[in-house]
């Protein structure tokens, strides 16, 4: 019986596509226990790569090393499965919108789901609890706007962060949702964005 079970998650892992995770929860049919055991066995073998406690990727070996997806990609999947919402804060919100070429070493998350740290070979993810109001929002870039523009913070915008405002309100202008998420945002952070959306409707 055991043999049988082995093969089964043996086969999923073996067919599953590089980059996709795998808990305990993966094989919610088999004993706890007996998978969490299984699991880490797998990763002895290298089979697959252990990022958290209780979390694995399968990860693509080349010959410069492990291939690991994006930090997105794998929060992504894991709050998909904890039903849980994500929002990029910090310098990886900077870095995503596009208002900072550099790319932190230690990504950054807000999550409504459980905090932890993953490791991706030499680079960090850290998942933050946020509190409700940050995952009050209704529109996709509103919330991630907020955080980048908090952590440029309210002394430290220029003019090209400003055009980098009025380019993501062109392309993104959620119409239907931001007058609710407006809101949300601290004051000065609200009147900037109003400013630069009211400078791109006169363009």
């Amino acid at each position: 019986m055991k043999d049988a079970v082995i093969q089964q998650i043996r086969a999923k892992i073996t067919h599953a596509k590089y980059g996709e995770i795998f808990m305990v929860s993966s094989f919610s049919k088999f004993n706890v226990e007996y998978v969490t055991k299984l699991l880490a066995d797998f990763e002895k073998e290298k089979f697959i790569m252990r990022i958290a406690k209780g979390i694995y990727v399968k990860a693509r070996k080349t010959q410069f090393g492990i291939l690991y997806p994006t930090a997105t990609e794998i929060v992504c999947q894991i709050a998909k499965r904890d039903k849980a919402k994500i929002i990029a804060t910090g310098q990886t919100a900077e870095n995503k919108l596009g208002f900072s070429t550099q790319v932190p070493m230690n990504t950054c998350f807000l999550t409504s789901g459980t905090p932890r740290q993953l490791k991706l070979g030499n680079r960090m993810v850290t998942l933050k609890h946020g509190v409700p109001k940050n995952f009050a929002y209704k529109g996709k870039l509103m919330p991630e706007l907020v955080q980048a523009l908090r952590s440029i913070g309210e002394g430290n915008i220029t003019d090209e962060d400003e055009k980098r405002i009025r380019q993501l309100l062109s392309t993104h202008p959620e119409y239907k949702t931001f007058d609710h998420d407006i809101l949300l945002a601290p004051v000065w952070v609200r009147n900037l964005i109003i400013k630069n959306r009211k400078d791109n409707n006169n363009e």
